[in-house]
């Protein structure tokens, strides 16, 4: 979500807004770098007793900066920047994923109500998928939806060839041999836990095939006291398209998600993805461009990414037509300029 965030105010400096990040402070460099200012708003990831002095830390700098339009990116800032509003300010919310979605127990209950209640002071509410706009509406949300997929910066990340696989893994140290890689915060969400449990069915069709997990996360120990034989980790990386140019296949085994943009940057170097149903993977992917199973579906999992790692050129290409799918549908600068676009009406809409 950082590099979506940053890459929107970017975009937005080019067109000659003055913007305000308002997050973490590993966020400051690269907001600076954008053009853009920073703002330190100290909240937490996960919903609970603090929510309200993360509403109230928000309420302040909102009174500080006197934005002209405020898009909450997340289900945190949308909590703490809609009830610090109520309204008061032109009010965007784009979820990246419903907060409901991660929760079990009264917790979930709770969350879908708050969601249903929120639209009275949403302006307009970006889905990055028809499939998320269709969650949110299968439990009674209610809003002005506008459905903006995400897009990928086919620049930074051009497709990879044949001939990058062996120089991306002589860079990373990599041997050769059946590779797949899984980009991805090391999270329940993201389904590693079912990955590494597939792991083991994969090997015993493809004996020297090699998992390796880049990325980190809360996740991490636990997936790592569980890893058996083939699986590495390489931890959280700046490199990430040279892990996707190394494989053979990229695993995709989220629970749940809005759409994912390393499913995106995997396609766009042109390498073949296995995927569950979670929202947007299957609208991302469409046809030919890989496997889509079921969430948590281990032994499927398994069966795709065997298929894929005994057939490379079964591989190669759906890595080919996932390319030109993200040129087609996932270009970065067609979704800046479509949330330009929502920005724009949402303001005439308040002047009105």
């Amino acid at each position: 979500m950082a590099r979506v965030v940053i890459g929107l105010a970017a975009d937005q400096v080019e067109r000659g807004l003055q913007v305000v990040v308002a997050g973490p402070p590993e966020l400051a460099k690269p907001v600076r770098d954008a053009g853009a200012s920073p703002v330190f708003w100290k909240a937490g990831r996960n919903p609970g007793p603090g929510a309200l002095g993360e509403t109230r830390r928000l309420a302040r700098v909102l009174a500080a900066e006197r934005p002209d339009i405020v898009h909450l990116h997340s289900s945190k800032a949308g909590l703490a920047g809609r009830l610090a509003l109520r309204g008061r300010l032109p009010t965007i919310f784009q979820p990246h994923s419903w907060s409901f979605e991660a929760l079990r127990g009264p917790l979930r209950g709770a969350a879908t109500l708050w969601e249903r209640t929120a639209p009275r002071w949403t302006d307009a509410l970006i889905c990055v998928s028809q499939d998320e706009r269709e969650r949110g509406e299968s439990v009674g949300i209610h809003a002005r939806f506008h459905v903006v997929p995400n897009g990928v910066d086919l620049a930074v990340f051009p497709e990879a060839t044949s001939a990058e696989r062996p120089e991306a893994r002589a860079r990373l140290g990599l041997a050769d041999g059946p590779l797949a890689v899984c980009v991805a915060r090391l999270s329940r969400q993201k389904g590693q836990d079912v990955l590494v449990r597939a792991w083991p069915g994969v090997r015993s069709r493809v004996p020297e095939a090699r998992l390796v997990l880049v990325g980190d996360g809360p996740a991490a120990k636990e997936l790592r006291d569980r890893a058996g034989a083939g699986i590495d980790f390489a931890g959280a990386r700046d490199d990430v398209r040279d892990w996707l140019a190394a494989a053979d296949v990229v695993v995709a085994p989220s629970r749940w998600e809005g759409m994912s943009i390393a499913l995106l940057e995997a396609m766009a170097c042109g390498r073949s993805v296995v995927a569950t149903e979670a929202p947007g993977m299957r609208e991302a992917l469409g046809t030919g461009t890989g496997g889509v199973v079921a969430v948590e579906d281990e032994s499927a999992l398994a069966d795709a990414v065997v298929a894929r790692l005994a057939d490379p050129a079964l591989a190669a290409a759906e890595g080919a037509a996932a390319r030109t799918r993200v040129e087609l549908h996932h270009d970065l600068a067609t979704a800046q300029e479509r949330i330009a676009a929502v920005y724009s009406e949402v303001l005439a809409t308040a002047s009105r």
